[in-house]
């Protein structure tokens, strides 16, 4: 008598439900292949705005296919990314790896599917330990990068050997997931959120049912300041609205990132507490396009921080994240976003500067144009 049949037969007789294997979607982190097969289309009938989107990532650096990965062993990031010990360089690889990905499933160009799978080997063969303050921040804003081209490369693109594909999964397992498996709960709201983007998108990549059950759960009802009902108010306020606009855009950015993912399998997160999400992209769109929005000043989590007025530091550097809201919003279910839309269209019509600053990481374009190219809907 085999082991299927007696579990059967014992879930039968205690009236226990059967076990079952969760399914996930492929691919299935930031993009589907419907939404990959939209943006062919796109191209090939050079439809703007995703043909200039995607010439202008095509001349990125990320895109060249002379890049060379440049893994380290122990990766350190201090406050503000000081000191810098392989911290960019583990960040510049993973946006090359996303791009060479994206560049390959959407032209054809098995060099870029080489040279993607090139820079996840050599990070995943190197890299033990990334630590100092900002460890839990760099991960969250990193490992999706590198999930993303994985879950790319490995579902679209044969010749990604199995042994390599084991391989990048123990760097999700035994180097990633253990610095945010905890999160951040006191800390500003980005960094909960940087890791919840990570978690999501690491347990499609991996298939693990449990850990992509922790991210959503702590999306939904987590008591840390990157949870949906305490980065946000009902009004839209974010908890770090009061302390800088980058930031906040950076808090809403990668909650968007854990959204999408969750409903490329099925989960709509979006949607949580009567759409708040939305009202938060709405609420920051509208003050940094210029405009008065209401400020109530209130407490974080433990009430580490309490910021008193509205910050306008860095007011009006939109961030690359606003297609992605205003594609779920109003051409999937149909509601008005205009601030959304309004930071989108600008976002098309400008790309900013790369920084100069030397400690720390240049900011690229890169983002800016596989916003626009993955997730713009219409030419509005």
């Amino acid at each position: 008598m085999n082991l299927t049949f007696l579990i059967t037969l014992l879930s039968f007789f205690l009236n226990l439900p059967l076990p079952s294997k969760e399914i996930f979607i492929h691919p299935g982190i930031a993009h589907s292949q419907q939404s990959i097969d939209f943006v062919k289309k796109k191209i090939a009938a050079k439809q703007q705005p995703w043909i200039k989107a995607w010439q202008d990532l095509n001349t990125s650096k990320h895109a060249a296919l002379d890049w060379q990965p440049q893994p380290r062993e122990i990766v350190e990031r201090g406050p503000y990314n000081m000191p810098d010990i392989g911290s960019s360089e583990l960040s510049n690889d993973g946006k090359a790896a996303y791009t060479h990905a994206l560049c390959w499933v959407l032209s054809g160009n098995e060099a870029h599917a080489k040279k993607a799978a090139e820079i996840l080997d050599a990070w995943a063969s190197s890299l033990k330990i990334i630590k100092n303050h900002d460890a839990r921040l760099l991960t969250g804003m990193t490992a999706p990068h590198y999930s993303i081209a994985a879950e790319i490369i490995k579902h679209t693109w044969t010749k990604w050997p199995h042994k390599n594909q084991q391989q990048f999964a123990s760097l999700l397992r035994q180097v990633f997931y253990p610095i945010i498996k905890d999160f951040y709960p006191s800390a500003n709201g980005n960094w909960d959120a940087s890791m919840l983007q990570a978690m999501i998108a690491m347990a499609v990549f991996l298939e693990d049912k449990d850990m992509f059950d922790k991210a959503t759960n702590y999306y939904l009802t987590g008591h840390g300041n990157g949870a949906i009902g305490n980065y946000f108010m009902k009004s839209g306020q974010c908890q770090e609205s009061g302390r800088d606009q980058a930031h906040t855009q950076m808090g809403l950015r990668f909650l968007a990132n854990t959204a999408e993912t969750a409903w490329l399998q099925n989960l709509d997160l979006y949607s949580a507490l009567n759409n708040r999400l939305l009202k938060g992209f709405e609420y920051t769109a509208k003050y940094n396009l210029g405009h008065d929005v209401p400020y109530q000043p209130y407490k974080s989590y433990k009430g580490r921080y309490h910021y008193k007025k509205l910050s306008d530091k860095s007011r009006g550097r939109l961030q690359s994240m606003y297609e992605k809201a205003y594609k779920h919003y109003h051409h999937r279910k149909g509601l008005n976003a205009p601030f959304t839309k309004q930071a989108a269209l600008k976002n098309r019509a400008y790309q900013p500067r790369e920084k100069s600053n030397p400690n720390r990481s240049p900011r690229s374009r890169t983002e800016f144009y596989i916003d626009t190219l993955m997730h713009a809907q219409a030419a509005d």
